[in-house]
Protein backbone atom coordinates (compact mmCIF):
# COMPACT_ATOMS: atom_id res chain seq x y z
CA UNK A 1 0.00 0.00 0.00
CA UNK A 2 1.54 3.29 -1.09
CA UNK A 3 1.56 6.22 1.25
CA UNK A 4 -0.31 9.28 0.05
CA UNK A 5 1.72 12.48 0.09
CA UNK A 6 -0.33 15.40 1.35
CA UNK A 7 0.20 18.81 -0.30
CA UNK A 8 2.01 21.29 1.90
CA UNK A 9 -1.02 23.60 1.82
CA UNK A 10 -3.26 20.98 3.37
CA UNK A 11 -3.20 20.48 7.12
CA UNK A 12 -5.18 18.45 9.60
CA UNK A 13 -7.73 20.40 11.61
CA UNK A 14 -7.03 20.31 15.32
CA UNK A 15 -8.95 20.88 18.52
CA UNK A 16 -8.13 20.99 22.20
CA UNK A 17 -10.65 18.18 22.75
CA UNK A 18 -10.92 14.98 20.71
CA UNK A 19 -13.81 15.16 18.26
CA UNK A 20 -16.82 12.92 19.03
CA UNK A 21 -15.73 10.38 16.43
CA UNK A 22 -12.40 9.96 18.27
CA UNK A 23 -14.00 9.04 21.60
CA UNK A 24 -14.71 5.47 22.72
CA UNK A 25 -18.16 4.31 21.73
CA UNK A 26 -20.15 1.18 22.52
CA UNK A 27 -21.69 1.30 19.06
CA UNK A 28 -18.27 1.60 17.42
CA UNK A 29 -16.82 -1.23 19.51
CA UNK A 30 -19.58 -3.61 18.42
CA UNK A 31 -19.79 -2.41 14.82
CA UNK A 32 -17.48 -5.13 13.47
CA UNK A 33 -16.35 -8.49 14.78
CA UNK A 34 -12.64 -7.77 14.82
CA UNK A 35 -13.06 -4.99 17.37
CA UNK A 36 -14.27 -6.87 20.49
CA UNK A 37 -12.65 -10.18 19.62
CA UNK A 38 -9.18 -8.83 18.84
CA UNK A 39 -9.15 -6.75 22.01
CA UNK A 40 -10.67 -9.64 23.97
CA UNK A 41 -8.04 -12.05 22.64
CA UNK A 42 -5.22 -9.71 23.67
CA UNK A 43 -6.56 -9.04 27.16
CA UNK A 44 -7.25 -12.72 27.75
CA UNK A 45 -3.78 -13.67 26.52
CA UNK A 46 -2.41 -11.55 29.36
CA UNK A 47 -4.91 -12.67 32.00
CA UNK A 48 -4.63 -16.40 31.27
CA UNK A 49 -0.83 -16.26 31.18
CA UNK A 50 -0.57 -14.41 34.48
CA UNK A 51 -2.89 -16.95 36.12
CA UNK A 52 -0.74 -19.74 34.72
CA UNK A 53 2.48 -18.12 35.93
CA UNK A 54 0.89 -17.66 39.35
CA UNK A 55 0.13 -21.35 39.54
CA UNK A 56 3.65 -22.26 38.38
CA UNK A 57 5.10 -19.95 41.05
CA UNK A 58 2.91 -21.48 43.76
CA UNK A 59 4.19 -24.94 42.82
CA UNK A 60 7.82 -23.78 42.81
CA UNK A 61 7.42 -22.09 46.21
CA UNK A 62 5.51 -24.97 47.75
CA UNK A 63 2.39 -22.91 48.39
CA UNK A 64 -1.15 -24.35 48.43
CA UNK A 65 -2.40 -24.69 44.87
CA UNK A 66 -6.15 -24.81 45.42
CA UNK A 67 -6.52 -21.07 44.81
CA UNK A 68 -7.03 -21.74 41.08
CA UNK A 69 -10.58 -23.20 41.08
CA UNK A 70 -10.33 -25.31 37.95
CA UNK A 71 -11.44 -28.89 37.38
CA UNK A 72 -8.80 -31.30 36.17
CA UNK A 73 -5.16 -30.66 35.39
CA UNK A 74 -3.89 -27.05 35.39
CA UNK A 75 -1.70 -28.05 32.43
CA UNK A 76 -4.79 -29.04 30.47
CA UNK A 77 -6.53 -25.79 31.48
CA UNK A 78 -3.56 -23.74 30.28
CA UNK A 79 -3.39 -25.52 26.92
CA UNK A 80 -7.17 -25.43 26.50
CA UNK A 81 -7.41 -21.71 27.14
CA UNK A 82 -4.60 -20.80 24.76
CA UNK A 83 -6.32 -22.76 21.98
CA UNK A 84 -10.04 -22.50 22.77
CA UNK A 85 -9.92 -19.17 24.60
CA UNK A 86 -7.25 -16.95 23.09
CA UNK A 87 -6.91 -18.44 19.60
CA UNK A 88 -10.63 -18.91 18.96
CA UNK A 89 -11.28 -15.28 19.88
CA UNK A 90 -8.75 -14.17 17.28
CA UNK A 91 -10.17 -16.63 14.75
CA UNK A 92 -13.64 -15.27 15.48
CA UNK A 93 -12.49 -11.71 14.93
CA UNK A 94 -10.86 -12.69 11.65
CA UNK A 95 -13.80 -14.69 10.27
CA UNK A 96 -16.42 -12.16 11.35
CA UNK A 97 -14.48 -9.60 9.31
CA UNK A 98 -13.28 -11.70 6.38
CA UNK A 99 -16.47 -13.65 5.60
CA UNK A 100 -18.57 -10.52 4.89
CA UNK A 101 -15.77 -9.33 2.61
CA UNK A 102 -15.76 -12.68 0.78
CA UNK A 103 -19.52 -12.82 0.37
CA UNK A 104 -20.56 -9.18 0.19
CA UNK A 105 -22.95 -9.70 3.11
CA UNK A 106 -23.41 -7.35 6.05
CA UNK A 107 -21.11 -7.99 9.03
CA UNK A 108 -22.40 -9.17 12.38
CA UNK A 109 -22.84 -6.07 14.54
CA UNK A 110 -24.84 -4.60 17.38
CA UNK A 111 -26.82 -6.91 19.67
CA UNK A 112 -25.98 -10.20 17.85
CA UNK A 113 -22.27 -9.39 18.12
CA UNK A 114 -22.67 -8.45 21.79
CA UNK A 115 -24.36 -11.80 22.43
CA UNK A 116 -21.64 -13.75 20.62
CA UNK A 117 -18.89 -11.93 22.52
CA UNK A 118 -20.73 -12.54 25.80
CA UNK A 119 -20.89 -16.26 25.00
CA UNK A 120 -17.12 -16.30 24.50
CA UNK A 121 -16.63 -14.44 27.80
CA UNK A 122 -18.98 -16.85 29.58
CA UNK A 123 -16.86 -19.74 28.35
CA UNK A 124 -13.73 -18.18 29.80
CA UNK A 125 -15.46 -17.57 33.14
CA UNK A 126 -16.80 -21.13 33.23
CA UNK A 127 -13.36 -22.59 32.54
CA UNK A 128 -11.76 -20.41 35.21
CA UNK A 129 -14.32 -21.50 37.82
CA UNK A 130 -14.86 -25.04 36.56
CA UNK A 131 -14.22 -26.61 39.97
CA UNK A 132 -17.10 -24.59 41.44
CA UNK A 133 -19.68 -25.22 38.71
CA UNK A 134 -21.36 -28.51 37.72
CA UNK A 135 -19.16 -29.71 34.89
CA UNK A 136 -21.99 -30.24 32.35
CA UNK A 137 -22.68 -26.50 32.64
CA UNK A 138 -18.99 -25.80 32.04
CA UNK A 139 -19.11 -27.92 28.90
CA UNK A 140 -22.17 -26.07 27.62
CA UNK A 141 -20.80 -22.61 28.43
CA UNK A 142 -17.41 -23.22 26.86
CA UNK A 143 -18.71 -25.30 23.97
CA UNK A 144 -21.31 -22.81 22.75
CA UNK A 145 -19.02 -20.30 21.05
CA UNK A 146 -17.64 -22.33 18.15
CA UNK A 147 -21.05 -23.64 16.98
CA UNK A 148 -22.45 -20.09 17.03
CA UNK A 149 -19.43 -18.72 15.17
CA UNK A 150 -19.59 -21.56 12.65
CA UNK A 151 -23.32 -21.08 12.20
CA UNK A 152 -22.95 -17.40 11.39
CA UNK A 153 -20.09 -18.11 8.99
CA UNK A 154 -22.08 -20.89 7.31
CA UNK A 155 -25.13 -18.68 6.76
CA UNK A 156 -22.99 -16.21 4.85
CA UNK A 157 -20.58 -18.59 3.12
CA UNK A 158 -23.36 -20.69 1.62
CA UNK A 159 -24.80 -17.61 -0.08
CA UNK A 160 -21.70 -17.66 -2.27
CA UNK A 161 -20.26 -21.16 -1.79
CA UNK A 162 -16.61 -21.54 -2.69
CA UNK A 163 -14.50 -24.52 -1.66
CA UNK A 164 -11.55 -22.27 -0.75
CA UNK A 165 -13.72 -20.56 1.88
CA UNK A 166 -15.92 -23.46 3.00
CA UNK A 167 -12.76 -25.19 4.22
CA UNK A 168 -12.89 -22.88 7.25
CA UNK A 169 -16.22 -24.40 8.26
CA UNK A 170 -14.65 -27.86 8.18
CA UNK A 171 -11.86 -26.66 10.45
CA UNK A 172 -14.30 -25.07 12.89
CA UNK A 173 -16.29 -28.33 13.07
CA UNK A 174 -13.07 -30.27 13.68
CA UNK A 175 -12.15 -27.90 16.51
CA UNK A 176 -15.65 -28.30 17.98
CA UNK A 177 -15.16 -32.08 18.06
CA UNK A 178 -11.76 -31.70 19.72
CA UNK A 179 -13.24 -29.40 22.34
CA UNK A 180 -16.05 -31.84 23.13
CA UNK A 181 -13.59 -34.73 23.49
CA UNK A 182 -11.30 -32.66 25.73
CA UNK A 183 -14.24 -31.85 28.02
CA UNK A 184 -15.42 -35.45 28.13
CA UNK A 185 -11.92 -36.45 29.20
CA UNK A 186 -11.51 -33.60 31.68
CA UNK A 187 -14.91 -34.27 33.23
CA UNK A 188 -14.24 -37.99 33.60
CA UNK A 189 -16.94 -39.01 31.13
CA UNK A 190 -14.45 -40.53 28.71
CA UNK A 191 -11.20 -42.35 29.36
CA UNK A 192 -9.02 -39.97 27.38
CA UNK A 193 -6.35 -37.43 28.25
CA UNK A 194 -7.74 -33.94 27.48
CA UNK A 195 -4.36 -33.01 26.02
CA UNK A 196 -4.85 -35.70 23.36
CA UNK A 197 -7.75 -33.62 22.02
CA UNK A 198 -6.29 -30.16 22.64
CA UNK A 199 -3.12 -30.83 20.63
CA UNK A 200 -5.03 -31.73 17.43
CA UNK A 201 -7.09 -28.55 17.87
CA UNK A 202 -3.87 -26.56 18.10
CA UNK A 203 -2.62 -28.22 14.91
CA UNK A 204 -5.91 -27.39 13.16
CA UNK A 205 -5.21 -23.74 14.00
CA UNK A 206 -1.79 -24.21 12.39
CA UNK A 207 -3.48 -25.50 9.22
CA UNK A 208 -5.80 -22.50 9.31
CA UNK A 209 -2.81 -20.18 9.58
CA UNK A 210 -1.15 -21.94 6.63
CA UNK A 211 -4.28 -21.45 4.50
CA UNK A 212 -4.74 -17.81 5.49
CA UNK A 213 -1.02 -17.11 5.29
CA UNK A 214 -0.87 -18.45 1.76
CA UNK A 215 -3.42 -15.84 0.76
CA UNK A 216 -2.36 -12.74 2.64
CA UNK A 217 1.42 -12.97 3.06
CA UNK A 218 2.41 -12.96 -0.64
CA UNK A 219 -0.33 -10.39 -1.39
CA UNK A 220 0.71 -7.97 1.35
CA UNK A 221 4.37 -8.51 0.52
CA UNK A 222 3.68 -7.75 -3.15
CA UNK A 223 1.80 -4.57 -2.21
CA UNK A 224 4.70 -3.30 -0.14
CA UNK A 225 7.49 -4.32 -2.53
CA UNK A 226 5.57 -2.82 -5.44
CA UNK A 227 6.05 0.61 -3.92
CA UNK A 228 9.82 0.27 -3.51
CA UNK A 229 12.38 1.95 -5.75
CA UNK A 230 14.35 0.70 -7.52
CA UNK A 231 11.96 -2.15 -8.47
CA UNK A 232 12.67 -5.48 -6.79
CA UNK A 233 11.58 -9.05 -7.61
CA UNK A 234 8.05 -9.86 -6.48
CA UNK A 235 6.86 -12.84 -4.35
CA UNK A 236 6.13 -15.99 -6.33
CA UNK A 237 3.49 -18.67 -5.88
CA UNK A 238 3.75 -22.13 -7.40
CA UNK A 239 0.48 -24.05 -7.35
CA UNK A 240 1.95 -27.53 -6.93
CA UNK A 241 4.17 -26.32 -4.08
CA UNK A 242 1.25 -24.63 -2.33
CA UNK A 243 -0.82 -27.80 -2.62
CA UNK A 244 2.06 -29.98 -1.42
CA UNK A 245 2.62 -27.68 1.56
CA UNK A 246 -1.02 -27.78 2.65
CA UNK A 247 -1.69 -31.46 1.93
CA UNK A 248 1.50 -32.62 3.67
CA UNK A 249 0.62 -30.43 6.66
CA UNK A 250 -2.85 -31.98 6.90
CA UNK A 251 -1.32 -35.47 6.60
CA UNK A 252 1.08 -34.65 9.43
CA UNK A 253 -1.82 -33.48 11.60
CA UNK A 254 -3.73 -36.71 10.91
CA UNK A 255 -0.72 -38.95 11.57
CA UNK A 256 0.18 -37.05 14.74
CA UNK A 257 -3.41 -37.20 16.03
CA UNK A 258 -3.76 -40.91 15.29
CA UNK A 259 -0.30 -41.70 16.74
CA UNK A 260 0.53 -43.42 13.47
CA UNK A 261 4.10 -44.24 14.49
CA UNK A 262 7.37 -42.35 14.48
CA UNK A 263 8.25 -43.14 10.86
CA UNK A 264 4.98 -41.83 9.40
CA UNK A 265 4.74 -38.83 11.72
CA UNK A 266 8.38 -37.87 11.20
CA UNK A 267 8.27 -38.31 7.43
CA UNK A 268 5.08 -36.27 7.09
CA UNK A 269 6.51 -33.52 9.30
CA UNK A 270 9.73 -33.40 7.27
CA UNK A 271 7.93 -33.22 3.92
CA UNK A 272 5.62 -30.52 5.28
CA UNK A 273 8.58 -28.56 6.65
CA UNK A 274 10.41 -28.65 3.31
CA UNK A 275 7.31 -27.72 1.30
CA UNK A 276 6.23 -24.92 3.62
CA UNK A 277 9.80 -23.68 3.89
CA UNK A 278 10.06 -23.53 0.10
CA UNK A 279 6.76 -21.69 -0.03
CA UNK A 280 8.00 -19.16 2.51
CA UNK A 281 11.27 -18.54 0.65
CA UNK A 282 9.37 -17.74 -2.56
CA UNK A 283 7.40 -15.06 -0.70
CA UNK A 284 10.63 -13.03 -0.28
CA UNK A 285 10.18 -12.08 3.34
CA UNK A 286 13.81 -10.98 3.72
CA UNK A 287 13.15 -8.16 1.25
CA UNK A 288 10.57 -6.71 3.66
CA UNK A 289 12.93 -6.43 6.62
CA UNK A 290 12.53 -2.63 6.63
CA UNK A 291 8.76 -2.89 7.22
CA UNK A 292 7.87 -4.64 10.52
CA UNK A 293 4.14 -4.97 9.84
CA UNK A 294 5.03 -7.09 6.79
CA UNK A 295 8.03 -9.07 7.98
CA UNK A 296 6.25 -10.19 11.15
CA UNK A 297 3.82 -12.16 8.94
CA UNK A 298 6.77 -14.05 7.46
CA UNK A 299 8.17 -14.61 10.95
CA UNK A 300 4.88 -16.10 12.12
CA UNK A 301 4.83 -18.49 9.17
CA UNK A 302 8.49 -19.38 9.75
CA UNK A 303 7.48 -20.73 13.16
CA UNK A 304 5.29 -23.29 11.38
CA UNK A 305 8.37 -24.53 9.54
CA UNK A 306 10.38 -24.57 12.78
CA UNK A 307 7.63 -26.51 14.54
CA UNK A 308 7.50 -29.08 11.74
CA UNK A 309 11.28 -29.53 11.78
CA UNK A 310 11.20 -30.01 15.55
CA UNK A 311 8.32 -32.50 15.16
CA UNK A 312 10.39 -34.47 12.65
CA UNK A 313 13.42 -34.44 14.96
CA UNK A 314 11.24 -35.49 17.88
CA UNK A 315 9.85 -38.43 15.91
CA UNK A 316 13.16 -39.62 14.46
CA UNK A 317 15.44 -39.09 17.47
CA UNK A 318 13.11 -39.06 20.49
CA UNK A 319 15.39 -36.34 21.89
CA UNK A 320 13.00 -33.39 21.49
CA UNK A 321 10.24 -33.25 24.14
CA UNK A 322 6.67 -32.91 22.90
CA UNK A 323 6.38 -29.62 24.82
CA UNK A 324 9.08 -28.09 22.63
CA UNK A 325 7.11 -28.90 19.48
CA UNK A 326 3.83 -27.72 20.99
CA UNK A 327 5.25 -24.36 22.04
CA UNK A 328 6.96 -23.78 18.71
CA UNK A 329 3.51 -24.10 17.18
CA UNK A 330 1.52 -22.49 20.01
CA UNK A 331 3.69 -19.64 21.26
CA UNK A 332 5.67 -19.19 18.06
CA UNK A 333 3.35 -19.68 15.10
CA UNK A 334 -0.05 -19.02 16.68
CA UNK A 335 1.04 -16.23 19.02
CA UNK A 336 3.12 -14.40 16.41
CA UNK A 337 0.64 -14.74 13.55
CA UNK A 338 -2.32 -13.67 15.66
CA UNK A 339 -0.43 -10.60 16.82
CA UNK A 340 0.65 -9.85 13.24
CA UNK A 341 -2.84 -10.16 11.76
CA UNK A 342 -4.56 -8.29 14.59
CA UNK A 343 -2.14 -5.37 14.42
CA UNK A 344 -2.46 -5.04 10.64
CA UNK A 345 -6.19 -5.72 10.22
CA UNK A 346 -7.11 -3.34 13.03
CA UNK A 347 -5.31 -0.50 11.27
CA UNK A 348 -6.64 -1.30 7.81
CA UNK A 349 -10.27 -1.76 8.84
CA UNK A 350 -10.33 1.46 10.87
CA UNK A 351 -8.99 3.61 8.05
CA UNK A 352 -5.46 4.05 9.36
CA UNK A 353 -2.10 3.80 7.62
CA UNK A 354 -0.60 0.31 7.58
CA UNK A 355 2.45 1.25 9.61
CA UNK A 356 3.09 -0.40 12.97
CA UNK A 357 3.71 2.09 15.80
CA UNK A 358 7.07 1.63 17.58
CA UNK A 359 5.33 0.08 20.59
CA UNK A 360 3.77 -2.57 18.34
CA UNK A 361 7.13 -3.35 16.76
CA UNK A 362 8.25 -3.99 20.34
CA UNK A 363 5.38 -6.48 20.75
CA UNK A 364 6.68 -8.41 17.75
CA UNK A 365 10.06 -8.73 19.43
CA UNK A 366 8.53 -9.65 22.78
CA UNK A 367 6.38 -12.47 21.41
CA UNK A 368 9.42 -13.75 19.49
CA UNK A 369 11.45 -13.70 22.70
CA UNK A 370 8.65 -15.55 24.49
CA UNK A 371 8.58 -18.25 21.82
CA UNK A 372 12.36 -18.70 21.76
CA UNK A 373 12.60 -18.93 25.54
CA UNK A 374 9.67 -21.33 25.81
CA UNK A 375 11.08 -23.61 23.12
CA UNK A 376 14.57 -23.82 24.59
CA UNK A 377 13.48 -24.06 28.26
CA UNK A 378 13.01 -27.88 28.34
CA UNK A 379 16.36 -28.36 26.60
CA UNK A 380 18.38 -26.53 29.28
CA UNK A 381 19.55 -27.74 32.72
CA UNK A 382 16.73 -28.32 35.20
CA UNK A 383 17.73 -25.41 37.44
CA UNK A 384 17.23 -23.00 34.52
CA UNK A 385 13.78 -24.25 33.59
CA UNK A 386 11.59 -22.27 36.00
CA UNK A 387 13.32 -18.87 35.55
CA UNK A 388 13.22 -19.20 31.76
CA UNK A 389 9.60 -20.33 31.87
CA UNK A 390 8.77 -17.26 33.95
CA UNK A 391 10.66 -14.97 31.57
CA UNK A 392 8.88 -16.47 28.57
CA UNK A 393 5.47 -16.03 30.18
CA UNK A 394 6.19 -12.44 31.17
CA UNK A 395 7.41 -11.62 27.66
CA UNK A 396 4.19 -13.08 26.24
CA UNK A 397 2.03 -11.13 28.70
CA UNK A 398 3.96 -7.91 28.07
CA UNK A 399 3.53 -8.32 24.33
CA UNK A 400 -0.25 -8.62 24.40
CA UNK A 401 -0.65 -6.07 27.21
CA UNK A 402 1.20 -3.54 25.07
CA UNK A 403 -0.96 -4.43 22.08
CA UNK A 404 -4.13 -3.92 24.15
CA UNK A 405 -2.88 -0.58 25.48
CA UNK A 406 -2.03 0.76 22.00
CA UNK A 407 -5.01 -0.67 20.16
CA UNK A 408 -7.81 -0.14 22.69
CA UNK A 409 -8.38 3.45 21.47
CA UNK A 410 -8.29 2.24 17.86
CA UNK A 411 -10.75 -0.60 18.41
CA UNK A 412 -13.21 1.32 20.59
CA UNK A 413 -13.57 4.45 18.44
CA UNK A 414 -15.25 4.88 15.05
CA UNK A 415 -13.40 4.41 11.79
CA UNK A 416 -11.14 7.33 10.94
CA UNK A 417 -12.40 9.73 8.28
CA UNK A 418 -9.72 12.28 7.59
CA UNK A 419 -11.11 15.79 7.79
CA UNK A 420 -8.86 18.19 6.00
CA UNK A 421 -8.67 21.95 6.13
CA UNK A 422 -6.59 24.20 3.90
CA UNK A 423 -4.95 27.45 4.71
Amino acid sequence: MREQIMPSSVRYSTSSLPPPEARPSFDAFFSYGFRPFFLGAAVYAVFAMLLWLGWIASVALGWPQGWLPIAGSPFAWHAHEIVFGFATAAIGGFLLTAVPNWTGALPLSGTPLVVLFAVWLLGRLAMGLSALVPYPLVMIADGAFLPLLGGFAALQLFTRPAARNLVFLAMIVAMMICNIVSHLGNGGYLDVDPMAAIRPAMLIVIVMIAVIGGRIIPAFTHNWLNGQRPPVPMPRRILWLDMTALVSLVVFVLFDTLAAGWALVGSAALVAAIANGGRLVLWRGFATRAEPIVWVLHLGYAWIVIGLLLAALSAFTNEIPAAVVSHAFGTGAIGTMILAVMSRASLGHTGRRLVAPPAIVATYHLVTLAALLRVIAPLLPAQSYSPILLAAGLAWAASFLLFAFVYAPILTTPRVHMKLSSR
